[in-house]
């Protein structure tokens, strides 16, 4: 008897050791998933802040350029043009962003893939 309850007993402790593992491998493949996403999502806002200073102010130097062109004749139409064309242009921005957000993020797929795939095994081996 005793021989047999060591059996079982090894056995059960080599599968909560593989649980264990398996437990631990899937949170370092989480860890290393966020920290990915966090060191994609600090570029994309500094490179946003970036091209957004350069577009600003050579939209501003550019408004200014026009006004002054237009400045004996038609001041006030060409304000009036660049505030509509500014308009449509944030509307356009602001409906693209909406779809993006409603499309949601691949955050985790891996991680949950793998356990799915431990899911299935697991099954497959209790039946």
């Amino acid at each position: 008897m005793t021989v047999a309850g060591s059996g079982l007993m090894g056995s059960v402790k080599r599968l909560t050791g593989s649980l264990i593992a398996i437990l631990s491998t899937r949170l370092e493949l989480l860890a290393n998933e966020l920290q990915e996403e966090r060191v994609r999502l600090t570029q994309m806002l500094l490179f946003a802040l970036i091209a957004l200073f350069c577009i600003g102010t050579g939209l501003m130097l550019l408004n200014a350029f026009i006004v002054v062109l237009f400045w004996d004749d038609h001041r006030l139409m060409a304000l009036g043009l660049l505030s509509l064309v500014y308009l449509v242009a944030g509307a356009a921005v602001a409906m693209v962003v909406r779809a993006k957000a409603q499309a949601g993020s691949k955050l985790f797929a891996a991680s949950l893939a793998e356990l799915d795939k431990d899911r299935q095994a697991l099954r497959g081996g209790s039946e």
